[in-house]
């Protein structure tokens, strides 16, 4: 596997930035944490885009897998973080498996539209529930890691690490997957589904199992950011973070995955350098970004890097 460059490439990065975790200010590793969270929920939407579908209810997965680590401190009493990342992973399993039953069925538009309503479902019980702290939601607990507990900012390093070894190491395993007969499948669907289904392949179960993959990993970037703020709210399931994810996904392009991270860490940079300048008008400046790279990069920053190889 590590013979293949962009995987040796994406491991090497994951290790300098945990050897460099330590080292870095607090709020470069901050704002690098929730990068990396939000590119692995992009990553799932990857998935799901590569079969020609665009979901705007990702935040639906990313609101259980952060209140599922809430939940399990607050209530279970857990304080382990893959316990708690566990937590999330499984419930979204669950719903997103019953779920996509019901999504695969219809495409286009009324998928994109119907899974934004059932994450605004999820916002709109949230925010009215008093024992999951309403509109302002509530204190995660702070975790320890497989029996150690890391005293102080220590923490936050370990969270880091743990976000960086996460969503690098599932980019080197989808880039594999990409790859796959079953990778391929995504793409075949997205170009003719009839073709697909006289090959023998069920076009239904690729996108149910693309759905449930990406709500996984929705969950999984949800709780990372659950315990790096030490907060969840019910923000995480409205429509806006899914359409930061969507974002993201336009701003780096599909044609690798090395492109999602890197847009995710670009987004999570720019968003939080315009909202210290403009703190009410970045989302317009994000918008002019978006509509820059529609006109001028419609195939991501990623395309870019290739006009310059091919220049060269």
């Amino acid at each position: 596997m590590l013979r293949d460059r962009s995987t040796l490439a994406l491991a090497i990065v994951m290790v300098a930035l945990v050897v460099a975790g330590p080292f870095l200010p607090a709020w470069l590793r901050f704002v690098g944490t929730v990068a990396l969270a939000n590119a692995l929920a992009v990553l799932g939407l990857l998935l799901l885009i590569r079969t020609g579908l665009v979901s705007f209810g990702q935040g639906l997965y990313y609101c259980i897998g952060g209140y599922a680590a809430g939940v399990g401190g607050k209530d279970l009493g857990l304080t382990d973080a893959f316990a708690l990342l566990a937590l999330g992973i499984v419930a979204s399993g669950i719903i997103s498996a019953i779920l996509g039953l019901l999504l695969c069925r219809y495409r286009e538009i009324f998928f994109a539209m119907f899974s934004m309503a059932f994450s605004m479902i999820l916002y709109g019980l949230l925010s009215k529930s008093q024992k999951l702290g309403s509109t302002d939601g509530f204190n995660v607990v702070t975790p320890t890691f497989l029996g150690y507990a890391p005293d102080g900012a220590n923490v936050k390093v370990w969270v880091f690490g743990l976000a960086v070894v996460l969503a690098f190491g599932v980019g080197i395993v989808l880039h594999q997957h990409l790859r796959s007969g079953m990778g391929y499948a995504s793409e075949a669907v997205r170009d003719n589904e009839i073709r697909v289904e006289y090959l023998g392949v069920s076009a239904q179960y690729v996108v149910w199992w693309k759905y449930v993959l990406a709500a996984v990993l929705a969950a999984l970037g949800g709780g990372i950011q659950a315990l790096a703020s030490g907060h969840v709210g019910p923000e995480m399931a409205y429509w806006t973070t899914s359409g930061e994810f969507v974002f993201i996904a336009l701003l780096g392009g599909t044609a690798h995955v090395g492109a999602i991270i890197s847009a995710a860490v670009i987004f999570e940079f720019i968003k939080t350098w315009v909202t210290q300048i403009s703190p009410y008008t970045w989302q317009m400046f994000l918008g002019i970004v978006l509509l820059v790279i529609i006109m001028f990069l419609p195939k991501g920053l990623w395309s870019l890097l290739a006009r310059m190889r091919r220049a060269s």
